[in-house]
């Protein structure tokens, strides 16, 4: 009996000392655990890691009084924290890639030669814009100036270069929906 709290109190010391593996050692099982019950089987060794960092970084800063409390009260702020995270980006809708997924290895001459199409309309809709909304759409999109700077090359206000930019957009998007 006597043996089992000289270990307990050497192991309360060097947890007070802050050594890293003994902290996984001691508090590792008893944290997998805690987040079994709460969390998929594959996201618990990532919590884990979770805490044991920042309980890391919390350690460099200042001295932990409690460490046996204050790991588990991270592992809930943590625990909280992975719920939100996942209630945003609605993970539980997610697909995963699977595997037998086979992507297409090559483009066909179908699409390639609708590519081309496009590369030549979208170069006829550039080349029909009016020369400065031109310059300025090719300074920006292609020299890629700031609006900034193409003002300052241009003479002219950023108001300006923003009010030629919205020109060619739309002009472009015009004709290529024309053209379809």
């Amino acid at each position: 009996m006597s043996r089992s709290l000289d270990l307990n109190l050497i192991n309360r010391k060097q947890m007070d000392e802050f050594d890293l593996s003994v902290w996984t050692v001691r508090l590792g099982p008893a944290l997998k655990r805690y987040f079994m019950r709460r969390v998929d089987i594959n996201e618990v060794d990532d919590l884990v890691q979770e805490v044991l960092v920042c309980m890391q970084k919390v350690k460099a800063k200042s001295r932990i009084e409690d460490p046996e409390r204050y790991i588990f009260t991270a592992a809930r702020n943590i625990l909280i924290n992975h719920y939100r995270r996942s209630k945003v980006r609605f993970s539980k809708f997610h697909d995963s890639l699977d595997e037998t997924i086979e992507l297409p290895d090559h483009i066909s001459p179908e699409r390639i030669a609708i590519g081309k199409q496009e590369y030549e309309r979208a170069i006829s809709a550039i080349q029909n814009l009016p020369p400065r909304a031109r310059a300025a759409f090719q300074l920006h999109r292609f020299e890629h100036m700031t609006y900034q700077q193409i003002a300052q090359h241009m003479g002219i206000s950023k108001e300006s270069v923003k009010e030629l930019m919205h020109r060619a957009l739309l002009h472009i998007a015009k004709e290529m929906e024309l053209d379809k």
